[in-house]
């Protein structure tokens, strides 16, 4: 994605705008690493819960409370694209909506079972392999392979070829995370191009919240509606969704969505960072080089 050209400025001016543009760049870039930093202690919230209610219960708080606060966020908007969709009997649409809303409670579901097998940083290093795939798959230049290898490198590396010390089944359930995030893009833009505002966003967390409660009660039974497991699951929700939801669309107010995506690629880092402080997962050199593979390839892919 390229730039527009500048406008022509005389020399001094060309240079108090470039200040003024690099100054204007601070508050979004604050914002994304808020968001960031927000995201990944509700998941660190969420690994420490886990030794109270099992990860399928955690999730299902997560969605309740994410759900909730988007209908809300929504507002009317949400209650008249639900009336329009049964007056139009857009079943197109809907289908849209709910497939976006299955592939979130999905995704969600698989990380935080990835979560409870393998540290963080590498977990979340994993999923980031989704969005990946849909910047290398939208893109037509050549140098995106390498971006691809690299990436695989990182993995290779994480995984140390299938005989590492990682638990197998924590490496796959974040696979299958990288996967519905890959799927979560591009129906995040399908459902944005038939809805208004934050409303098919809403109705595709109200989908995701239902989907899960059936095996979150199973998994949590009476447990996970002590008080302060119920309090521990809405802060995950607020963390995890509603903060970054709201940074991150200011953000992309003020700034390229080439940029932004270069910022999300600290994902990872942070992630490992906050598996470190907060639930004491110690990385290893290699783990700590793979992650720094996977967040280059990210970073050039979005970038270029």
């Amino acid at each position: 994605m390229g730039l527009r050209d500048p406008v022509q400025t005389e020399p001094g001016q060309e240079r108090e705008q470039g200040a003024g543009k690099r100054g204007g760049m601070v508050l979004p870039a604050v914002m994304i690493l808020t968001g960031i930093v927000s995201v990944q202690f509700g998941a660190g919230l969420a690994a420490k819960l886990f030794g109270q209610i099992p990860p399928a219960a955690v999730t299902g708080l997560r969605l309740w409370t994410s759900a909730l606060a988007m209908v809300v966020i929504s507002g009317r908007g949400f209650t008249r694209s639900v009336r329009d969709l049964r007056r139009r009997k857009a079943f197109g649409d809907a289908a849209i909506a709910a497939s976006f809303g299955v592939s979130l409670g999905v995704m969600n579901f698989s990380i935080y079972q990835s979560f409870a097998r393998i540290p963080l940083g590498v977990a979340v290093t994993i999923e980031f392999l989704g969005p990946l795939a849909v910047a290398v798959a939208g893109s037509r230049h050549r140098r995106d392979v390498g971006w691809v290898v690299l990436a695989a490198t990182g993995v290779v590396l994480l995984t140390q070829g299938g005989h590492g010390h990682l638990d197998l089944a924590g490496v796959l359930w974040a696979g299958l995370a990288a996967t519905c995030w890959a799927a979560y893009i591009v129906l995040s833009q399908a459902t944005g191009r038939r809805f208004p505002g934050s409303a098919g966003l809403a109705i595709a967390m109200v989908v995701s919240a239902v989907i899960i409660t059936p095996p979150a009660l199973i998994a949590g039974g009476g447990a996970m509606f002590a008080p302060a497991v119920l309090a521990t699951g809405a802060a995950i929700g607020i963390l995890s969704s509603v903060i970054p939801y709201r940074l991150e669309l200011e953000s992309l107010r003020r700034m390229p969505m080439r940029l932004f995506g270069v910022w999300m690629s600290m994902e990872p880092a942070v992630a490992a960072l906050i598996g470190l402080i907060l639930l004491g997962q110690h990385l290893n050199v290699v783990e700590w080089l793979a992650i720094c593979c996977v967040m280059v390839a990210c970073a050039g892919a979005a970038r270029y």
